[in-house]
């Protein structure tokens, strides 16, 4: 289905818009000088930590500890971001090479 000019405008459109406002929203519904509820304080602390615990549990749904390599690819990933961000601090960093640790882990190391 090929859409016309002005379908795509109007689609185009709605996305800018609706962009935009996810973005300022926040700013409008919490200005600066206000206090922010205590439902959104406690959710900005607790949120991200959820999120990430989150993701951990997405990436290691699929894993087999009763097949090889039994999951030490993804513990030796682990191992090494969490291992990184307690000596560094560096989130970015840990992330960073916790993922070539584990990619270099499944390509060369445990090859399968």
């Amino acid at each position: 289905m090929r859409l016309t000019d002005l379908q795509a405008a109007i689609i185009i459109l709605c996305i800018v818009a609706g962009t935009f406002l996810t973005r300022s929203l926040p700013f409008i519904m919490f200005p600066e000088g206000k206090e922010q509820p205590k439902l959104i304080s406690y959710l900005s602390r607790t949120i991200p930590a959820a999120m990430m615990g989150l993701l951990v549990v997405y990436c290691l749904k699929n894993v087999s500890v009763l097949t090889w390599p039994h999951g030490l690819p993804e513990i030796i990933g682990i191992g090494s971001t969490v291992g990184l961000h307690l000596w560094k601090k560096n989130v970015l960093l840990s992330i960073l090479v916790g993922t070539i640790v584990y990619m270099v882990m499944i390509q060369r190391v445990f090859v399968m």
